[in-house]
């Protein structure tokens, strides 16, 4: 795989990967899909594009389900299933919504620095000073963290709109990239507990048809909002994280004292 770095608008380079920071995201095999026909889509951890399939077991999702115009239904699955989604696309179509929430894991940072590099690296400036505030130790700490996924594919004609869903925390694509006048620049709102998050971090990782990758920072405005250019012929993974000490966490002891909730959006602009 190849990999490229750009600096964005109003953005930074961003750095070498953390080790920590894997992006969790739904991942179709193909972004457009005609009406009734069979549908599959991956559930991923990784980084950059890359990651390991997850199997389908339902102790480990909150949500999983699909929505098209007025119709969501529930994603029911088989002990085990890889891919995870197996379905038959709706009949009928538009813009089908996949949305999927993890339950929760942690992890424990043994070392301080790798801790301070995926702070630097998500943008939380503030979080080594709360942390030292509350007097908690440096090593041995542990991050419960929960992922918060969504996928826009288009059926047929892939007419229709993305909506707020509901996820803790979550993208809204507000413009269609499949609709025959979409002009290549996507507007999206990033939404935390159903309200904008201003001046937030968003990674945009673009994926050529020869999966040579490229990232890029952007930043949400004071309405949460941000604008992504897309290319034709390109896939698109948007990753945003909400890091919070925990409610009422008092030592590294009792329990976890940092959370973080994970939003991605995948999606591709087709060539014209």
């Amino acid at each position: 795989m190849k990999l490229t770095y750009i600096a964005s608008i109003s953005t930074i380079l961003l750095a070498a990967p953390v080790a920590n920071a894997h992006e969790f995201w739904i991942d179709p095999p193909e972004f457009q899909v005609e009406s009734s026909a069979a549908f599959t889509a991956d559930l991923r951890n990784g980084q950059l594009f890359e990651g390991t399939v997850q199997s389908y077991f339902a102790d480990r999702n909150t949500r999983f389900d699909v929505t098209i115009g007025d119709t969501t239904v529930p994603v029911t699955g088989r002990m085990g299933d890889r891919p995870a989604l197996q379905i038959d696309a709706p009949g009928q179509d538009g813009l089908m919504i996949i949305a999927h929430e993890a339950a929760p894991s942690s992890l424990t940072y043994a070392e301080w620095p790798k801790f301070l590099a995926f702070v630097e690296h998500k943008d939380f400036k503030e979080a080594e000073a709360v942390h030292t505030a509350q007097g908690w130790a440096k090593e041995g700490f542990k991050e419960i963290y929960t992922r918060h996924s969504k996928s826009l594919v288009a059926v047929g004609s892939g007419e229709g709109s993305d909506r707020e869903l509901g996820l803790t925390t979550e993208f809204v694509a507000l413009e269609n990239p499949y609709a025959a006048d979409f002009d290549g620049t996507l507007d999206v709102a990033l939404l935390y507990n159903g309200a904008p998050r201003a001046d937030a971090q968003i990674e945009v990782y673009e994926r050529d048809p020869e999966d040579a990758v490229t990232v890029s920072i952007l930043r949400t405005d004071a309405m949460g909002n941000a604008s992504v250019p897309l290319v034709e012929g390109m896939e698109y993974l948007l990753d945003a994280v909400v890091l919070r000490p925990v409610e009422g966490a008092t030592t590294v002891e009792a329990g976890p004292v940092w959370e973080t909730l994970w939003a991605s959006m995948t999606f591709a602009m087709p060539a014209r």
